[in-house]
């Protein structure tokens, strides 16, 4: 296959993948205002893309990190590129369809890794970078983010209490329109930055770029232009579980937990650490409930997304490690190959989902299981009066 065609097919692959970290990270930044009623969920979603947008263009050093930071430039191969991008887009679908809050930004350093070890072996792979700029900071972020939003809410209901003033959730939930919008800005700068520094990556390997080059202005516009597509078309499933199925979210929660996360992303950005928004944004939720007496945190939805955060580098390092020894030598029929069966297997994955789809109209309709059995549990087998059929039948029987 003629480089030029595959390095289109690899930029499409990059940018589809940006369109759905878009989608399966809008939680990181509406879920809690979509929760607490701060923002109707299309007007959440519209701007979020829009804050992603502009968020894109505020700095390039996440960028640099991922196109010469991870894996060497110079053994990389654009087959091996499209590999670790098919690998990660796997991940994401796959998270998204069980609403699971995955890291996008993992999945993508995942399946990079995964298939340079393919094609170069390790010698290839700069490990002190990835222990230093993507292991430990995924350890230390979320707790992190979790204790100063737990402080945080601890501050804002000693503020809200005390005080008792009619409508001052009304005010915090004003907060989460400022805490929401600074997440969305951080996410954009943050995460866009990961595809264009694949696309950079790419270009590097095709040699059209030379080595540690920045992302061309193109790159640049058409990955802030993927991310914010994805984000307004809205992740619902991911925004229901951070929203409702973690803990219940009031007003100085959100703003707490919002301000929070953003603050930890736009440090993180400033140092070219290609940290998880899921992981930072899930961290501050949940140390919105420990911050606030009484919350209920429903532990086991908490394991899953843990588990899943473990999962996320080796799963989908092993798919695009298996794609990549198919496509390693670039032929045309193995490229096209993998491509359409990609393709039905991501339509495969989406018809399944809508057999329980999970809209914008019906995002914030979610009862916790522990309470609807509660709630059978105390509601009378059959209701006064109500009695029919054989149970009735016998009843009279006996009387």
């Amino acid at each position: 296959m003629h480089d030029t065609t595959l390095l289109v097919i690899v930029v499409m692959a990059a940018l589809t993948f940006d369109f759905t970290n878009g989608f399966h990270d809008t939680a990181n930044a509406m879920a809690t205002s979509i929760a607490t009623g701060a923002l109707k969920p299309k007007a959440a979603v519209a701007l979020s893309a829009v804050l992603n947008l502009v968020g894109a263009f505020l700095s390039v050093k996440v960028a640099a990190t991922i196109a010469s930071g991870i894996v060497s430039s110079s053994a990389i191969s654009l087959p091996i590129v499209f590999a670790g991008l098919l690998g990660a887009i796997a991940w994401n679908i796959a998270t998204w369809s069980l609403g699971l809050p995955s890291s996008s930004s993992h999945a993508l350093i995942g399946g990079v890794i995964g298939a340079t070890l393919v094609s170069a072996g390790h010698s290839a792979v700069h490990g002190h970078s990835i222990v230093a700029k993507v292991v430990i900071p995924a350890v230390l972020s979320p707790i992190v983010a979790g204790l100063v939003a737990a402080l945080a809410t601890r501050i804002a209901y000693r503020i809200a209490d005390p005080v008792g003033v009619p409508g001052t959730n009304r005010w915090f939930r004003y907060g989460q329109l400022a805490s929401a919008a600074l997440v969305s800005l951080a996410h954009g700068t943050n995460d866009a930055q990961k595809t264009m520094g694949v696309i950079t990556l790419a270009l590097i390997a095709d040699r059209r770029l030379g080595a540690n080059a920045d992302p061309p202005w193109w790159v640049i516009i058409a990955c802030a232009v993927a991310i914010s597509a994805g984000t307004y078309l809205g992740g619902w499933r991911v925004v229901r579980t951070m929203g409702h199925r973690l803990t219940h979210i009031e007003p100085p929660q959100g703003f707490a937990a919002q301000t929070s996360a953003a603050a930890v992303l736009l440090t993180a950005t400033q140092g070219g650490l290609p940290l998880s928004t899921t992981h930072i944004t899930s961290g501050a939720v949940l140390g919105s409930g420990l911050g606030k007496k009484s919350a209920v945190i429903r532990w086991g939805v908490a394991r899953s997304m843990v588990i899943a955060w473990v999962l996320t580098l080796p799963a989908a390092g092993l798919v695009a490690a298996g794609l990549g020894f198919i496509v390693d030598d670039g032929g045309t029929v193995q490229i096209g190959v993998v491509t359409g069966c990609s393709v039905v297997a991501l339509l495969a994955v989406w018809l399944w989902s809508r057999r329980s789809p999970v809209t914008a109209k019906n995002v914030n309709d979610y009862v916790d299981p522990a309470d609807r059995a509660i709630d059978d549990a105390e509601r009378p087998l059959v209701e006064p009066g109500h009695l029919t059929g054989p149970v009735a039948g016998a009843t009279g029987a006996s009387t």
